[in-house]
């Protein structure tokens, strides 16, 4: 198993390039099952993740070439169920439902899995397809799903942590297809939400309120193919972004939607980070001096999730204490015992991590434990002193396309090695 071994003290120069995003391009390639005709689909990133989805297009009876970072599939003929081990392996699968319901009114889909970071149900994607008339049941880990008509209705797809992303896809790409109007309430309003709804709305769907929490579909008899271009990968942005920071250097983040990015840039700026946008790229450095600051991670347009663990590196570097509070996934700390091997002082008490920081960092092995967890371990490994081991980083391979070899043109010394 591949192992990232880090040699630290190094600061980031230059510029990097930005993908597409994982979390957009995921529902987007499902979105290709919903009509018969070929989908070309642009700036899809390299990821385990998008081989992943093509293996398991291809299983439900799809053609799926990629060239690049161009993906185009085509599903003439599809089968209602697909490969089981494929499919339970990734969460993001799950949005193959929506599709499947919407295109042959019925789907036999495995339960998904993913990243180890607390409970994600799946009961607001399967409410929301009862909603619109479907008969769901549960048997030996498959979700079988039948409509013999799927009706247009109004869903409320408000949770306990706030909306669901991929129940909000999944809905809205059968409802694609449905009878009469759809009425999603207190739906997400990520930008990779608006981006599956852009590429409905190419294939024919009729989709008004994307990025708001109340999205309206009018059904259509059928969808035909189109061609799409994936929106740029914030999350990776905003990592590059605080990994700039970490190191003390200057990196030129091209590609950026720095409108996708508020509430991580203003937490950046307020810890005293230097960020300037110059036309569509971001220009980040450390400023004089960092500050701690408090966060919280909330829906969207909230600080996300998926930047917490980051984030809490660079606050281990900071001077001071900061409160970093979890209200979407409980079980989002796992990244702390391992920074605090590479010398972080972080507890944690309920939802919330305390990290006082300003102690220096050194150089130790570490284990990723998922996507984000990894990210984080990076970071603070390329700004410990001595030689940092990041072992399992088949889960940045996941969300982060070539993330080594884009941080090595940055100057960061890093190597892929044999490790545990």
């Amino acid at each position: 198993m591949e192992s990232l071994l880090i040699k630290g003290g190094v600061p980031l120069h230059g510029e990097v390039q930005i993908s597409g995003a994982k979390n957009a391009v995921l529902p987007i390639l499902a979105a290709t099952l919903l009509t018969p005709d070929k989908c070309v689909i642009h700036r899809v990133p390299d990821l385990s993740d998008v081989g992943f989805m093509g293996k398991i297009l291809a299983s439900l009876g799809a053609t799926v070439k990629i060239e690049g970072n161009t993906v185009t599939v085509q599903a003439a003929k599809l089968k209602p169920h697909g490969d089981y081990d494929l499919i339970r392996k990734m969460r993001g699968s799950i949005c193959i439902l929506g599709p499947l319901l919407g295109r042959l009114r019925k789907a036999q889909v495995s339960l998904p899995g993913g990243c180890v970071i607390g409970t994600r149900p799946i009961d607001l994607h399967l409410k929301g397809m009862r909603d619109l008339g479907t008969k769901i049941t549960i048997d030996k880990g498959y979700v079988i799903a039948k409509a013999p008509r799927l009706l247009g209705t109004e869903t409320f797809l408000g949770g306990r942590s706030g909306p669901t992303v991929l129940g909000t896809a999944n809905v809205m790409m059968a409802a694609s297809l449905a009878e009469g109007v759809t009425i999603i309430e207190s739906a997400a309003c990520e930008p990779e939400v608006t981006d599956l709804a852009s590429f409905l709305n190419a294939m024919g769907a009729k989709i008004m309120g994307a990025g708001s929490p109340t999205i309206t579909i009018t059904g259509v008899k059928e969808l035909h193919g189109a061609e799409h271009e994936v929106i740029p990968d914030r999350i990776e942005t905003a990592t590059f972004a605080i990994a700039a920071a970490a190191t003390d250097g200057e990196v030129r983040i091209k590609g950026a939607r720095v409108d996708h990015l508020h509430a991580v840039l203003d937490k950046l700026r307020e810890a005293g980070v230097k960020v300037e946008r110059a036309g569509p790229d971001l220009i980040v450095k450390r400023g004089a001096k960092l500050k701690p600051v408090d966060i919280t991670t909330l829906p969207y347009s909230g600080f996300p999730t998926d930047c917490q663990a980051q984030i809490m590196a660079l606050m281990a570097l900071t001077p001071g204490i900061s409160i970093i509070t979890e209200r979407i996934f409980e079980s989002r700390f796992m990244h702390v015992p391992e920074l605090a091997r590479l010398g972080a002082d972080i507890s944690i008490e309920g939802p919330s991590a305390i990290v006082k920081g300003g102690r220096p960092l050194s150089g130790a092995p570490v284990m990723a434990s998922d996507l984000r967890a990894s990210a984080a371990l990076l970071i603070a490994g390329m700004a410990a002193k001595g030689s940092t081991q990041v072992n399992r980083i088949y889960h940045l391979d996941r969300g982060y396309e070539k993330i080594d070899t884009k941080l090595k043109k940055l100057g960061a010394r890093i190597e892929r090695v044999e490790g545990e």
